[in-house]
């Protein structure tokens, strides 16, 4: 029977199967940590927000077997990139902090588009969104694309390599065989994916403009936060969403203090970084409010290796910025309703 879309307090402690995480928990945590060691190791680590999120290409394609997560990885390796190159662009102007609103929108629904075109998995705009807020933030010069081009892309190739190493086992090849292909039939033809789309749109314009408006640091946050609660299937999974961004990132930036406090040198920080990483990783597919528990520190952190910052103002603007942009998903998710907005009660 159906129920209404406001989540049961059972849906927000709910914990999905286990599923081999522990091998993508590897893989990305490896993925991660040798690029940054190696920026490390060569005093470039200014760079390391571009090889983090070419990093991210090892997140895709967990359930998949091994060539066919490779072509799904090579997916979202493109786009990953790309987006790594726009954020930069727009990060050359000087009025960059409004560009970015309405470029990280078309971005997100044009990959939102793709990723429904291809099945990907994780699904949805997130990480692309991110990596285009994350990037435009920082003040760049036209010299600055080509860098963030080479290291993001050297770093995705790595995770593409990392991703089929294991195919040399001959165990690998007695796995179940999975499959990827890309069909854009339907991919926006259906209603229901047009309002998805309208309604991320309008999501991150306000989240953006607003703190933007009001002169809040980091406003792209807000954006991230808002792709996030509204990326569920339905209404119901989105407001869950939300609730564990929240939650999740009062608890991580508790966390986040508590490493701030300890004032790690930089080899201590990459560890943590990578520690972070396969630890998010282990939980993603079980619960979304553990996970941002890890995802919160992780990503002050990675901004405390490119940048010297000031961990307390830092803290602030992330609880400010993840509650707004939960808020704002959750605001749409009421009123821009559509035929999903339930779920089926077992």
């Amino acid at each position: 029977m159906s129920s209404p879309i406001l989540p049961r307090p059972r849906h927000l402690v709910a914990f999905g199967p286990h599923g081999g995480a522990h091998t993508v928990a590897v893989r990305a945590g490896i993925s991660m940590a040798v690029p940054l060691i190696v920026l490390w190791l060569t005093d470039h680590l200014d760079l390391s927000l571009y090889a983090a999120f070419g990093a991210f290409t090892a997140l895709y394609g967990r359930n998949h077997s091994h060539l066919p997560r490779l072509r799904m990885q090579s997916l979202a390796a493109a786009i990953l990139v790309s987006a790594v190159v726009i954020g930069t662009t727009v990060g050359t102007f000087e009025a960059r902090e409004w560009i970015v609103v309405p470029v990280v929108a078309a971005v997100a629904a044009l990959v939102t588009i793709i990723s429904d075109a291809a099945d990907l998995h994780p699904p949805g705009a997130l990480f692309a969104t991110f990596a285009v807020a994350a990037c435009a933030s920082v003040p760049s010069t036209p010299g600055s694309i080509g860098l963030a081009l080479a290291v993001s892309l050297a770093s995705a190739a790595l995770s593409l390599a990392i991703g089929v190493i294991g195919f040399a086992h001959p165990s690998a090849r007695l796995r179940p065989r999975s499959t990827f292909s890309i069909s854009f039939r339907d991919a926006i033809a259906r209603p229901e994916r047009v309002s998805t789309i309208a309604r991320l749109v309008a999501g991150i314009l306000i989240a953006g403009l607003v703190p933007t408006l009001a002169g809040i640091g980091h406003p792209y946050w807000a954006m991230v936060a808002v792709v996030a609660a509204l990326s569920g299937p339905d209404a119901t999974a989105r407001l869950v969403r939300a609730g564990h961004r929240i939650l999740g990132t009062v608890v991580g930036l508790g966390l986040a203090a508590l490493i701030f406090a300890i004032d790690l040198p930089t080899a201590a920080t990459i560890a943590v970084v990578v520690a972070l990483q396969m630890t998010a990783e282990l939980f993603i597919g079980r619960n979304y409010g553990l996970t941002m528990v890890f995802v919160t520190p992780l990503a002050l952190c990675m901004i405390e290796l490119a940048h010297a910052v000031d961990g307390g103002a830092l803290i602030a603007d992330r609880f400010v910025e993840t509650l707004f942009g939960a808020v704002i998903g959750i605001a749409l998710t009421l009123l821009w309703r559509s035929r999903s907005s339930t779920i089926v009660d077992a």
